[in-house]
């Protein structure tokens, strides 16, 4: 090519917004239009005799080196598109329009940038995607599953935690967590992001070279771990609920994270947090439904789902169960001498020393006014139920302290019905057990 029409042919590819590249048999860059500077980060002068394929994403190389060839064997290509690493280490998305030049052994491309309609697309999705996993989760546990699979799509994210405000506001318990490195317990530099991002309501990008910014004892316990963080809080209108925290590790061709990506996750946090309110509000709306406001023990309609869910597993293995109907005797005088909140107080204790006599997998509930039931699952024998019994007695009559002044003792009337002996079925079990508390009350109002 003549020089004066090269210069003239340089001048205005240098007008162009896009890109125009020509790259070697050998795959180096031989001539570029000034717009490279400003797409990928190299002036024209550091790009010329450059590889081609060592400024692509190492994950779309083996495509376009595969291209390439298509493209030197004759066949045009007007949309290819992949990623390169910018200069300073972000990713680029490129449309590429490029054919051989078989005269002069050179391919002629002209790049477009797609980053911004790429990310906006990404947005888009996320935010899609993080709504519709809100209406889609059950509890708190599902949903920061699919977020976590949701955010990763969109940044590297080996590592990932949410951590919430504790119930007094101060500091924070790790509802989900997930660390590159594995472990059971979140990573010390998760805790110790988390805290200074609650502290200081704003994101925090920790990188190795901003480590020094953590303390001796965190650094110390992160090791030679090259990993990356972002830390954001979680806003809501209420305020901050918590904070998001993103790990990412060394993959080969991956860089740390950058500011771009960690205004990304920033913006993507506020929907996070909306769908994380949103779930923490049907989770107290569905206790309140199925819990007793006072004692917090389950109310009746959560207790019959429970005794028909655990008569079912009885006879699906064959086993035995016993059902408990406790009355508290003489509630009402507690309440005409001392007042109704001490009467309240006193339920409040009797419903915390009924769940000490049981185990976690059995169920105390709250029936109403002074009535509680139990579920007492994996019944060996008849005596199983009845030391249940006798060790409610004893924690009982020790003296209950129910405000100032105030301290009293309590008895209760118990009946018991067992399954399979007394019913198979939860009306024939619940009145067997009702009778015989009323037999029992009987005989301690009219002993002998």
């Amino acid at each position: 090519m003549h020089k004066s029409s090269a210069d003239t042919i340089a001048r205005f590819t240098d007008l162009l917004m896009d890109a125009v590249c020509m790259v070697d048999v050998d795959g180096r860059f031989v001539f570029v239009s000034a717009a490279c500077e400003r797409i990928f980060g190299y002036t024209p002068q550091e790009m010329v005799g450059m590889r081609m394929i060592d400024l692509v994403a190492p994950a779309d190389r083996e495509r376009t080196l595969a291209a390439a060839r298509a493209i030197m064997d004759g066949q045009p290509n007007s949309r290819f598109e992949n990623r390169y690493v910018r200069k300073d280490g972000q990713l680029v998305y490129i449309m590429w329009s490029a054919r051989w030049s078989e005269a002069d052994q050179l391919r002629v491309a002209v790049a477009h940038d797609v980053t911004a309609s790429k990310q906006a697309e990404r947005m888009q999705y996320t935010l899609y995607a993080i709504s519709e996993a809100a209406h889609a989760s059950d509890d708190l546990p599902a949903l920061f599953q699919r977020i976590h699979r949701i955010i990763g799509t969109m940044l590297p994210a080996s590592g990932f935690a949410v951590a919430l405000r504790d119930e007094q506001g101060k500091g924070l318990r790790f509802a989900y967590h997930v660390h590159a490195g594995g472990g059971a317990v979140p990573h010390a530099l998760a805790r110790w992001l988390g805290e200074e991002v609650l502290r200081g309501g704003a994101p925090v990008l920790l990188t190795p070279a901003t480590m020094a910014l953590a303390p001796p004892s965190v650094q110390a316990a992160a090791g030679a771990e090259p990993d990356c963080w972002i830390g954001v809080p979680l806003t809501t209108t209420q305020g901050d609920i918590g904070v998001l925290l993103l790990q990412g590790g060394d993959a080969p061709g991956q860089a740390g994270y950058t500011d771009q990506e960690q205004e990304l996750l920033t913006f993507v946090s506020s929907q996070v947090a909306t769908a994380i309110h949103r779930q923490q509000l049907h989770s107290m709306l569905r206790f309140m439904a199925q819990h007793d406001e006072l004692t917090q023990l389950p109310n009746r309609r959560l207790f019959l789902d429970r005794l028909q869910m655990a008569l079912a597993r009885a006879q699906r293995h064959q086993g035995q169960m016993a059902l408990l109907f406790i009355d508290l005797n003489k509630f009402k005088q507690v309440n005409d001498e001392h007042g109704h909140d001490c009467g309240d107080e006193l339920l409040r204790e009797v419903a915390r020393r009924l769940k000490r006599c049981v185990r976690e997998s059995d169920t105390v509930a709250r029936l109403g006014g002074d009535e509680f039931v139990i579920i007492v699952e994996e019944v060996l024998v008849a005596d199983d139920a009845l030391r249940i019994v006798e060790k409610i007695h004893q924690v009982l009559a020790a003296p209950m302290r129910l405000g100032v002044g105030v301290s009293l003792a309590a008895t209760a009337s118990i009946g018991v019905a067992h399954y399979p002996e007394h019913g198979d079925d939860i009306h024939q079990l619940m009145r067997q057990a009702d009778q015989a508390m009323y037999v029992s009350k009987l005989q301690e109002t009219h002993p002998g």
